[in-house]
């Protein structure tokens, strides 16, 4: 047999070993990720948002500072306020109980999507619990944006 093939009955069974293993690799390989594509969740801060412009109704993780003064606590149990970064501000409507340590001016990660019409409507709202502890993406977000208003000594957790 002359051609591509190697000579040696060994190197040829290891090359044909190789070829038959590939595409079944490639196949589960393509398969995870078209099955976990719709378990990602993207993070952004109101300025990436509104440059990427995630899709109405595509998990998403929005992060940035409570704007002072945008809370609005209705009788029915609806929240609604803004999150801000160095770039834009996005309104965010919540339904149920924020967490203990939220308030103007703290840091938030809210995630669910955004509507058609561009207001985030959030499935949950985290609030960071002292000036040590930051989500990691958020802490990178604000400094890379310039807001970022803590110390070097403040910790990012992964």
């Amino acid at each position: 047999m002359k051609g591509w093939l190697p000579r040696s009955p060994r190197a040829r069974r290891r090359l044909t070993l190789i070829a038959g293993i590939a595409p079944i690799l490639a196949l589960a390989a393509g398969l995870t990720l078209w099955g976990l594509g719709d378990s990602i969740s993207y993070f952004y801060t109101p300025g990436q948002a509104d440059a990427a412009k995630p899709p109405p109704g595509r998990s998403v993780q929005l992060g940035g500072l409570v704007v002072d003064g945008s809370v609005l606590h209705h009788t029915d149990g609806r929240v609604e306020f803004s999150v801000r970064d160095n770039v834009a501000v996005d309104r965010i409507h919540y339904q149920g109980d924020l967490p203990d340590l939220f308030r103007e001016g703290q840091g938030i990660v809210a995630t669910g999507a955004f509507r058609a019409d561009g207001v985030f409507e959030a499935r949950q709202v985290l609030a960071k619990h002292d000036e040590t502890y930051m989500p990691r993406q958020v802490a990178d977000a604000l400094k890379a944006q310039g807001e970022w208003r803590g110390g070097e000594e403040a910790r990012a957790t992964p």
